[in-house]
């Protein structure tokens, strides 16, 4: 039997006093200060020097002084709805994102030289393109892939990673050919004569995920791919560190099985679980979970249970989200629906009845309208005025689909990202109704809390480059999405990926703004998010990133001075 590992102690020994140049507490009332003192991984004053060392003083503590001189500390951020494993095993493939390849030759040019190195038979494994963003306007082709090796797998994941394209000899291995039907909830992508391209999508991925992997069985994707656990948790711990270079220091992990769960558990036992995590298990598992009474928030300050993870439509990406009426883009793609509006609505409702959260993911308005409609029927059945029902991604909701999520309480959860990296291909896949994706300055209007968090691996755990984007709406090529009236103020996507990260996840009472009580997680900033040019928010430095009152990153700048 092993003993329990009591993971959520404090690693904090010596109380300390911190000063910068102003700490934003990102409280109620957005108060600012210039100290603030901790001790045992809690946050004990915080204000002017000279009252942070009077509450020292009265407590009897001695801290050592931590001088951050000019720098700027905020909250630490909150990732509400990230895939860390999945996003440690992809930094382990090839980088064919748009910082390292804008073309399809470029790309077989990076997969060419990773299949080079590896040993023979090893899969070749790349992510991060978007078809739209490419030279050639379109995803590769098999024919394409099979440049890069004729003798193994070759994937390459779509940047939506809900699918992508395969080399020929990946569909051959697994019995796939122009008969092979398309799966439940997939496609395997054929031209106009009927062959196959060697694009799939969602259930379609099963050839390379395995009967684990994505079935409507099991409510909707799961794109990881089976690696050992030492492996795994290689992955995990590398992922680790690319949250907390971006200042991120608490996470919803929204894709949670019992891979996942081992996962975090063997790195609790060994010490190196160094973020915190709320966990959402996929909705397959809501029986196991009721029938276990999980019925509400379990876990200590480290690791925690949240609530059931659902999908109702695919991706804009990928054009897997549901337009029945077929992409401006593609007229004969609709997307899919994970589930049949009934189907769905008894999933809610039973989850409601026992007290559980649900996230959903959801991106087009007939998706969003199948969500609203479950909660709002749920919500009747048994009202509560805090449940906290959410909408992942909640890219194109209608103005009176927000407006009941108003008056039902439902929390989006947005990825600015999306839109900086991709937002000119929603309006191609759909047109003009594309600006509005991500409509945050109309969830704002409407009285509607919204979250901002990164999606990883869609996109970088970079959450000043996401607040920058939610002022601005300017994607990676210069190009503005929308009007001003769907932009917010600095203040408010500060707040978005950090206290209302924290309530989205249910954690407000210890988590999300600099608060007497609080943990001490923090990040020390270059600058001050809320006072530069909305323009240069994304080029302000993590220094440090501090969580439970322990430094856990350091950034390069600061150990090159040190």
């Amino acid at each position: 039997m092993r003993k329990l590992t009591p993971f959520d102690r404090s690693a904090q020994t010596i109380p300390q006093l911190f000063t910068a140049r102003v700490i934003r507490t990102v409280d109620a009332d957005a108060t600012t200060a210039t100290a603030m003192l901790t001790d045992r991984g809690r946050i004990l004053a915080i204000g002017t020097p000279a009252e942070c060392r009077a509450a020292a003083e009265r407590a009897g503590l001695a801290p050592d002084h931590v001088d951050l001189g000019d720098a700027v500390i905020v909250p630490g951020f909150v990732d509400a709805h990230a895939h860390p494993l999945m996003f440690g095993q992809l930094m382990t493939w090839v980088d064919c994102g748009p910082e390292k390849a804008d073309s399809i030759p470029e790309i077989v040019a990076l997969l060419k030289a990773a299949a080079v190195d590896a040993p023979a038979g090893r899969p070749v494994r790349g992510y991060g393109y978007e078809q739209r963003n490419l030279a050639e306007k379109r995803h590769p082709t098999r024919f394409e892939l099979d440049e890069v090796a004729a003798d193994r797998e070759v994937y390459l994941m779509n940047a939506s990673g809900h699918g992508g394209v395969v080399n020929s000899y990946t569909l051959a291995k697994n019995g796939v050919d122009r008969d092979t039907p398309n799966p439940d909830g997939g496609e395997f992508f054929r031209d106009a004569d009927g062959e196959l391209t060697g694009e799939l999508s969602d259930a379609a991925c099963n050839i390379l995920t395995g009967v684990h992997g994505v079935k409507i069985g099991h409510h909707g994707p799961n794109f990881h791919l089976a690696d050992e656990p030492e492996e795994h948790l290689r992955q995990l711990d590398a992922a680790t560190q690319r949250f907390l270079a971006g200042g991120v220091t608490s996470i919803g992990d929204c894709q949670v099985t019992r891979r996942e769960f081992d996962m975090y558990l063997r790195l609790a036992e060994a010490g190196r679980l160094e973020l915190r995590v709320s966990m959402y298990l996929l909705s397959h598992l809501l029986d196991e979970a009721l029938e276990m009474g999980l019925v509400g928030q379990f876990g200590n300050a480290h690791l925690s249970f949240a609530g059931i993870k659902l999908y109702a439509d695919g991706t804009l990406g990928g054009w897997t989200a549901y337009f029945p009426d077929g992409y401006v883009g593609d007229p004969c793609r609709t997307g899919q629906l994970y589930h049949e509006p009934a189907e769905y609505a008894a999933l809610i409702s039973r989850a409601h009845a026992a007290g559980l959260q649900t996230a959903t993911h959801a991106q087009s308005p007939t998706a969003i309208e199948m969500v609203v409609s479950a909660i709002e029927a749920a919500l009747a059945e048994r009202p509560d005025s805090d449940a906290r029902h959410r909408i992942e991604h909640c890219g194109l909701p209608t103005p009176e689909q927000i407006d009941r999520m108003a008056a039902s309480g439902i929390r989006p959860v947005n990825q600015t990202q999306h839109y900086f990296n991709w937002g000119e291909g929603v309006e191609e896949a759909i047109g003009t109704p594309g600006e509005r994706f991500n409509p945050l300055g109309e969830f704002e209007r409407a009285g509607v809390p919204f979250t901002i968090s990164s999606d990883a691996p869609v996109a970088e755990p970079i959450p000043l480059e996401a607040i920058q984007t939610a002022v601005t709406r300017v994607t990676r090529r210069g190009h503005k999405l929308g009007p001003d009236d769907l932009r917010v103020s600095a203040l408010s996507a500060l707040r978005a990926h950090t206290i209302e990260g924290a309530v989205s996840i249910g954690r407000e009472d210890d988590l999300g703004s600099l608060e007497v009580g609080k943990y001490a997680d923090f990040v020390v900033l270059s600058d001050d998010p809320l006072a530069v040019d909305a323009e240069e928010i994304s080029s302000i430095a993590v220094r440090e990133t501090w969580v439970d009152g322990t430094r856990r990153h350091v950034g390069a700048a600061v150990m090159v001075s040190a």
